[in-house]
């Protein structure tokens, strides 16, 4: 169960887990699922919260994420307010548009960047265990790319050269920092399960 109503992650779970025997569900499945509110300090306090409060809601083993977007020049910001950055309710383009906004004056080697994911995986027992990765790169001055979703299309890999929108999937998916978490988990789970 991975706690979370974006498409966007569950897609990338299900394809970095596709050749598994499980079975990815999320919030989605679950409609009478409250929203829990990520007021942590940090990625792993909002990761810890979502997973813990799902998991005592459904009875079940959940996995949860929190990850997002620090741009040096910002002094972290976006950080944990990612998906809210623009405000509550905003989308991707607002986000987005909100981060172009307050870089505008700021030059390209000053637009370092970097996507962090911490991942909790929650049992119904209290036991967790905490997956992390991070992905270095630097914030475009135009979006770039139609693939991913969030602030991918700003997000340039300077080794590979693209945006993380413009990476077909299974490529971003073996070096992002969702990815970089997500294969920890895996090599978790196939210790675990063997």
């Amino acid at each position: 169960m991975l706690a979370t109503r974006n498409e966007g992650k569950v897609r990338e779970l299900r394809q970095m887990l596709q050749d598994l025997p499980v079975e990815v569900l999320s919030l989605k499945d679950f409609p009478g699922v409250p929203e829990v509110e990520e007021d942590g300090g940090t990625f792993r306090d909002n990761a810890l919260k979502k997973a813990r409060e799902v998991s005592r809601h459904i009875a079940e083993t959940v996995l949860a994420d929190d990850s997002g977007l620090e741009v040096d020049a910002l002094g972290g910001l976006p950080g944990i307010h990612s998906a809210r950055y623009a405000g509550a309710g905003a989308n991707d383009a607002a986000n987005n548009a909100k981060l172009l906004k307050a870089l505008e004056e700021v030059p390209r080697e000053k637009r370092g960047a970097v996507f962090r994911c911490v991942l909790v995986l929650y049992s119904p027992d209290g036991r967790s265990e905490v997956f992390e990765g991070s992905w270095r790169g630097e914030i475009l001055f135009a979006p770039r790319g139609a693939l991913g979703f969030g602030y991918d299309p700003l997000f340039l890999d300077p080794g590979q050269g693209l945006t993380a929108a413009e990476l077909p999937p299974e490529r971003k998916n073996r070096i992002s920092h969702r990815g970089q978490a997500f294969a920890k988990f895996r090599e978790w789970l196939l210790t675990t399960r063997s």
